[in-house]
């Protein structure tokens, strides 16, 4: 089993930046890659970006590319999405996830977080 525990939402201005982090527990973790997905009142849960918790390689969709930057701190069991250039589209709940290998499809994710709020205000 793996716990997932995001924090760091909240309500910003659109331009401003924020970090978002996810206290990860559990064994083997070391097997498992990370993620942040997200969703949006009305809208499908959507793949947002990922990293193998070994080697460090990431992979982002391209609305979030060049503005967020998925890292993970394995010392600390952390992984952190930062958030910068936020526009009113990134208004979502983000949630942290888990899975064997790299994945952008809801139901192939293993694990979940309960989520965090992101509102971003115009």
């Amino acid at each position: 089993q793996v716990q997932l525990v995001e924090s760091g939402g909240g309500l910003v201005q659109a331009g401003d930046s924020l970090r978002l982090s996810c206290a990860a527990s559990g064994r083997t973790l070391s097997s498992y890659a990370m993620g942040w997905f997200r969703q949006a009142t009305g809208k499908e849960r959507e793949f947002v970006a990922a990293i193998r918790w070994s080697g460090g390689r990431t992979y982002s969709t391209d609305s979030v590319m060049g503005r967020f930057t998925i890292s993970r701190d394995n010392a600390k069991n952390t992984v952190y999405l930062q958030m910068n250039s936020l526009k009113p589209e990134d208004t979502a709940v983000y949630y942290c996830t888990a899975h064997k290998s790299i994945v952008t499809i809801p139901s192939l994710v293993d694990y979940w977080g309960k989520g965090t709020l992101v509102t971003v205000s115009s």
